[in-house]
């Protein structure tokens, strides 16, 4: 039945996240990787084991490849999302990094706004993670993909190359200020989360399939089997005098 498959499904998402959550976890009980140990992990390959790992980096930005993706949300407000790629320092390494949220301007949607980037060597704290999520989004025409610092979403191989070098792939959700105080909001959705909702949306199909199979029982099996009250006699004697 389609609601007792759906419930399982809610059961199986909760379950993912569940498994994730626990991985987050314990990749946050480790020693926060430095510099070279970033690279020697991504000269290694070993993309997928740096997810959720904490970070502290030193390397200077790269403001003029500045882009922000459009259409992101934080505590319910719509803005943007930052990102700048970090040159890391001593290494032929560059990782974007998910600086933070700002809201946008209504009045000028164009407008963007100020973010303070310091130009000398700085520390990034933060914790590893996948390449930006996309978002649906009309077709774009030739060449306007990159054309603008406002994006909907990230071409990777389109960015590298506008941007001049290899980045790598993963980036960093930084998840403390730098010291120029730059002003974007760092309230990140913890990954995994929502697993009640799961729960409780499994709970809804469940309940569903019940009253489904009490009703298909009831009209199917119970009501025609039940006996069928008899009919009064009636009479049509004439009672006037």
């Amino acid at each position: 039945m389609l609601a007792l498959g759906l419930g399982r499904w809610q059961l199986s998402r909760a379950a993912e996240k569940e498994n994730l959550q626990m991985a987050l976890q314990a990749q946050k009980q480790l020693a926060a990787l430095d510099t070279a140990q970033i690279e020697q992990k991504l000269q290694l390959g070993q993309t997928l084991q740096l997810y959720h790992r904490r970070v502290l980096l030193q390397g200077r930005w790269l403001p003029e490849h500045t882009v922000f993706l459009d259409n992101r949300q934080m505590q319910g407000k719509p803005g943007f999302f930052v990102f700048t790629p970090l040159q890391l320092a001593g290494t032929s390494t560059t990782l974007v990094v998910q600086r933070g949220w700002v809201p946008r301007n209504f009045a000028q949607r164009t407008l963007l706004p100020a973010v303070p980037t310091p130009t000398e060597t700085t520390v990034v704290t933060g914790r590893l993670a996948s390449l930006p999520s996309k978002l649906w989004e009309f077709g774009s025409g030739p060449g306007e993909e990159g054309a603008s610092r406002i994006r909907q979403n990230l071409d990777w191989a389109q960015y590298s190359a506008q941007v001049g070098r290899t980045l790598a792939l993963v980036t960093v959700i930084q998840t403390e200020a730098s010291d120029v105080g730059d002003g974007l909001q760092r309230d990140w959705l913890e990954v995994g989360g929502s697993i009640a909702k799961h729960h409780g949306y499994a709970v809804q199909w469940f309940a569903l399939a019940g009253l489904i199979a009490m009703l298909y029982v009831w009209f199917q099996w119970w009501k025609p089997l039940r006996p069928l009250r008899p009919v009064a006699t009636q009479h049509h004697e004439d009672t006037r005098a």
